[in-house]
Formats: C-alpha cells, structure tokens, sequence
C-alpha cells in the first residue's frame, strides 16, 4: 500500500483526512501531539506518532518511506506567545521540508491560511495572487507567511509541493467556530454588525479533504502553485446563523452594536492584555471581531479550473451535519 504521512493528524482537519485516506486504502501515518485522540485513531488502523515537529530527528525518521507527505499541523490562535507561533509554524514547517527533501517524498502538501489577507477592511473575491498586507494582522498570520517563504524557496530547489489556504472550516469535530458562536448565543447573544449583512465565506470540513487529495494527484505543472478553498457560496453573516440555530433548535439571540465602538473597545481591551496579561487571551481580540464585522470572501476559480475543485457538500447539508454531530456529542454527555 501506498504510505502517506499526515502531520497535525490529531487535529480537526487533519482527523477527517487521516479517516479519508484510511478509507481509500492507504497506509496511513499520523504527527501529532494528541495521545488520546492518537490512541483513538490507531483503533482504526491508523500508526500514530506522537512528536512535535520542533523535533528534527524524530521528524526524518517518520518521513522514511513516505510516498507523500499533508502537512496539516499548525499552531492557529488570534493570541499568544511569538515565539511558539515560530517554532510551530516556521521551524516545523522548515523540518518537514528537510525531512522531505531527505527522503525522497513524491509530494508535499502544505495547508496554509488566508489569514495572510487579513486587513481590517472589507474584501471580497480575493485572488491567490492580490497583494499582501504589508504588516500582518497577528503572529499566527506573520508566521504562516513565512512558512510560505520555506515552502517556496523548497520548490525552487525542486521539491514538489503544493499549497492550499482553506478559509474557516466547519463541521463534525469543530471546537473552534461554531461552538464559540453557541456559546456567545447561549451567554448575551452573538455580536450583530451591519444588521449582519457582512458577506463572509466558510468551508467544510469534508470539501477541503477533497481538495487535498486532488492536490495529491494534480497535474505537476501545478506545484508551487496556491490556492484558495471555500464552499463557494457566500453569505451574510446573519442568514448563516440563521441557518444554524433554526437547525439546533435555538433561539437565535442578536446584539446590534455599532463596529466602530466595538471595535475601540476591544482594541483598549487588547492593549491592557499585551502590558498587564500578555500570556491570557482577552475574550475578544480586534481581529475576532473583524471576521464577523467586515466582508471578507475569497476567489476559488483557479482551484476550480487547475485542480478540478468542487464543493461536493453544501453550507445547509454541512450544518445539518454538524447539528446531528453536536447533539449526539450533547446527547452523550448527558
């Protein structure tokens, strides 16, 4: 059977990939720090090594034999120390790529984030190949960037690789989006601005899985390229949750605050943190509050015309989908 090896595959996207995978056939070997989801894993015939990708020897020897390697695994939080964000994302992105480059593998494919577009403005239809902010918005942007540097200058020595930036994934096994916006619905209400018609763009989890494995098997005039990932179907925010607790069963709670007060509020909010608590993150960070304030949609037409890309899964069947996940998960807890 065909290796592959999934770094970050205790994670959310990487889980629904190592199960992919598993499911095509391969041999499937996961990276990750997460005995017990590892443990979990394992069950169903997955090997599961448990390493940081800070630790370069053990990183090359997990690469022996690899056919290809999905680089899934990064440190993603809008807080937090320098530092971690740099091991994480720059030297663990540097230490799969040697070990690639050691090893032979046939093809590396790196998920990168469209956080790297991020400015505090409204943006619709961005390109691959729009400009980049000059500064980035946070340090898991600044550093996803610079991934990026090493995964390019890997390319120009002939390493084939291949790059994708998926924007805010859902689904089943979500801890991040969705719950967060239950819980504020559950608390005082979810944040409202511009009535919530801001245009915004998410994916599930399963449609991006598909677009890493064409990436797999894309054509070779294709590497080094990069490429944006969503459903494609943009919508208002408020439609969107709409959507979401008409399908939970909940009332749907709204608070209409003007951007520009949050917005102030927040940011003295942030600066107190960053002087007085710089290693606690502050309920609301100016970013946060921008992806649900400002439009923000991506171009997908060169993932769709060069990879094959097509959104197999909906918005409203990735919610349904989610919704049973979430209540089995409630259900159990009870």
């Amino acid at each position: 059977m065909t290796r592959v090896l999934v770094t970050g595959g205790t994670g959310f996207l990487g889980q629904h990939l190592c199960k992919r995978l598993n499911s095509l056939g391969y041999e499937v070997y996961v990276l990750g720090r997460n005995e017990k989801v590892g443990k979990e894993l394992k069950k169903e015939g997955i090997s599961f090594i448990q390493t940081s990708l800070t630790e370069e020897g053990k990183v090359h020897n997990a690469c022996k034999g690899m056919k290809y390697v999905f680089h899934c695994a990064a440190f993603s939080s809008p807080w937090g120390n320098y530092e971690e964000f740099y091991q994480s994302n720059v030297v663990g992105t540097r230490n799969i790529i040697s070990a690639c480059e050691k090893n032979g593998v046939k093809r590396l494919i790196h998920v990168s984030t469209p956080s790297l577009y991020f400015r505090f403005d409204d943006r619709l239809g961005v390109k691959e190949e729009d400009p980049l902010p000059k500064k980035a918005v946070n340090h898991y942007a600044y550093t996803k960037r610079l991934a990026e540097k090493e995964i390019d200058l890997a390319y120009q020595r002939g390493l084939p690789v291949i790059t994708i930036r998926p924007r805010a994934l859902f689904g089943e096994g979500d801890t991040t989006i969705i719950p967060r916006l239950i819980k504020a619905n559950a608390k005082k209400g979810v944040p409202m601005f511009r009535k919530g018609r801001i245009l915004t763009d998410i994916t599930y989890v399963g449609n991006v899985v598909d677009a890493l494995l064409l990436c797999m098997n894309t054509r070779e005039e294709n590497l080094g390229e990069k490429y944006n990932i969503t459903n494609g179907e943009s919508m208002y925010f408020i439609d969107l949750l709409d959507r979401l607790f008409q399908e939970l069963g909940t009332e749907f709670r709204k608070i209409h605050i003007p951007f520009s007060v949050a917005f102030s509020l927040v940011g003295l909010v942030e600066g107190l943190h960053k002087v007085f608590l710089p290693e606690k993150e502050p309920l609301l960070t100016r970013y946060s509050l921008s992806v649900i304030g400002k439009n923000q949609t991506l171009d997908i037409t060169r993932a769709k015309e060069e990879l094959g890309y097509s959104p197999s899964i909906s918005v409203d069947e990735g919610i349904q989908r989610y919704v049973k996940w979430y209540q089995q998960q409630e259900g159990e807890k009870e």
